[in-house]
């Protein structure tokens, strides 16, 4: 009988070979759609501009159809993982699998300023859990698979396999027991092996800077990291209030995505080169900067664009979005030093680099992966440094303004009906322990539970033990708690806050 590492790698290698191929095809349609629509941007005429207004009321249409037939493959899709890892959502692999595939083809290939990424992380969860179905897996093993999915689907988005993990670690999943790092890691190899052998080995953001950052130079990442936190916070609020103000339109929900349908046509055919998620445009900034003016009304068309492309709903993420917004930030912060003589111009493009990972790490409140994800995308180790600078200043900045993460806020806005949940009358949840929470190294039967809340067992590693009354909880185990599907979201967020939170001279009773 296999070792259960080894099987566990097995498994999440079979998932990220499938994932690969599913995210793979997914990016090559995407890439050659986009073409396509650019190609005729760059030719107006009426007839052609008649011709696109067609052909976008007939997609909004379409996925309309989708959207009514299954909701949960709205926007980026990484809520609803999450909200399935954590429990919230009970999802249809099959239904969200080949209708977020067509939904999200129809959208990013029109040129909507929306990211692969989201859609590619939900594909991949949904291979996950389809395979882990097939296996009859149940319980962990089913989130391990879906966990797994979910960073194959990443790893093949942006060819960044660590990232990909990380990213569900960190942002997802909110556990690194070693099951889940290693199934996720082999998923993200297997996959992003994949991509390598379509797309080829060149970075997907491969900016190339003249000189590296020197150290007394570093007073700048200070400065553009506190911008990038406000701004960051600014984008969220934003975010957030989106459906509200889409509400006002008294469309119906599934068919709003006709606005930015429609409203993408004059932008394509006076700045084509806008269009897209944004990475064509993160390498042309690296190649030739624009002035100050210029890049301020870039970044005021992106972000308000790529607001209203995600505000509808349509199958879209918002991650590649995000970090081509940073890198508008960063050029415009170098520029406008360079302009007052207080930066040489050969380090403009570092800033370009540093700002996407500031920008990402202080909305999403992921740090390491911000970090990763723009090392590996941009493909060079030496910026390791300052962008964990930015990233950290960022993150800060965001957190001292009571930022959430931007994931985890969305899905609080989509999961606020009773739990859809998993089976059985009792919801089943998983909360870590983080090093020096109020509950490390307290006894069990010390700690003021939540009401309705059952502890049934503690992770440690591989192993998952039953608790009793004298039982030490520790730092890295993970608490599995039982209780009504109805209370799931107050237990999870009581339970979390004891795992997280700073220890004090004493717990109280929360109710």
């Amino acid at each position: 009988m296999k070792q259960p590492r080894l099987r566990f790698a097995v498994k999440g290698l079979t998932v990220g070979i499938v994932v690969g191929i599913v995210v793979s095809s997914f990016r090559w349609l995407i890439e050659h759609g986009l073409d396509w629509a650019l190609h005729w941007y760059q030719h107006f005429t009426w007839p052609t501009a008649l011709g696109l207004l067609g052909l976008n009321l007939l997609i909004g249409i379409l996925i309309a159809q989708l959207l009514k037939q299954e909701p949960d493959i709205a926007g980026s899709g990484i809520p609803q993982v999450e909200g399935q890892l954590q429990g919230e959502l009970d999802l249809s692999w099959w239904s969200i699998l080949w209708r977020k595939f067509v939904g999200g083809i129809l959208a990013l290939s029109a040129g909507l300023f929306l990211g692969r990424e989201g859609p590619s992380i939900q594909l991949g969860a949904a291979v996950g859990q389809g395979l882990s179905e097939w296996q009859h897996d149940r319980g962990s093993d089913r989130r391990i698979m879906i966990a797994s999915g979910a960073a194959a689907g990443l790893a093949a988005a942006f060819n960044a396999p660590i990232a990909g993990s990380l990213f569900v670690l960190e942002e997802i999943y909110h556990n690194f027991s070693p099951l889940v790092w290693l199934s996720s890691l082999a998923s993200a190899i297997g996959a992003n092996f994949i991509s390598l052998y379509i797309f080829g080995e060149r970075p997907v953001l491969h900016l190339v800077y003249p000189k590296a950052l020197p150290i007394d130079a570093y007073w700048h990442l200070l400065l553009l990291g506190v911008a990038l936190g406000l701004l960051g916070k600014v984008y969220q609020w934003v975010l957030l209030r989106l459906p509200d103000w889409y509400a006002l339109t008294h469309i119906p929900r599934r068919y709003q995505g006709l606005i930015p349908l429609v409203a993408v046509i004059p932008i394509g055919f006076l700045t084509p080169q806008l269009l897209g998620g944004g990475n064509q445009l993160i390498i042309q900034l690296g190649q030739q900067m624009p002035s100050v003016l210029t890049l301020l009304g870039i970044f005021a068309i992106r972000f308000v664009f790529s607001m209203v492309s995600y505000g509808s709903g349509l199958p879209g993420g918002i991650f590649l979005p995000i970090l081509s917004l940073g890198a508008i930030i960063g050029a415009i912060y170098a520029q406008s030093m360079v302009g007052l003589h207080l930066l040489p111009a050969m380090y403009a493009v570092n800033f370009v680099i540093f700002a996407m990972a500031g920008y990402f790490a202080a909305i999403g409140k992921a740090p390491f992966t911000a970090i990763l994800l723009v090392t590996e995308m941009v493909g060079n180790l030496k910026l390791l440094m300052p962008l964990a600078v930015v990233a950290l200043i960022a993150y800060l900045v965001l957190d001292g303004l009571h930022g959430d993460p931007i994931y985890e806020a969305l899905l609080a806005k989509l999961v606020h009906q009773p739990a859809r949940g998993e089976m059985g009358q009792m919801a089943r949840i998983e909360v870590p322990i983080f090093a020096g929470s109020a509950l490390e190294e307290q006894q069990v039967r010390d700690i003021a539970w939540p009401k309705s809340a059952l502890l049934i067992g503690i992770i440690q590693g591989e192993k998952e033990v039953l608790p009793h009354g004298d039982s030490v909880l520790q730092a890295g185990q993970t608490l599995v708690v039982l209780t009504a599907p109805l209370d799931r979201q107050r237990v999870r967020r009581q339970i979390r806050q004891l795992a997280t939170v700073t220890k004090t001279p004493g717990i109280s009773r929360n109710h």
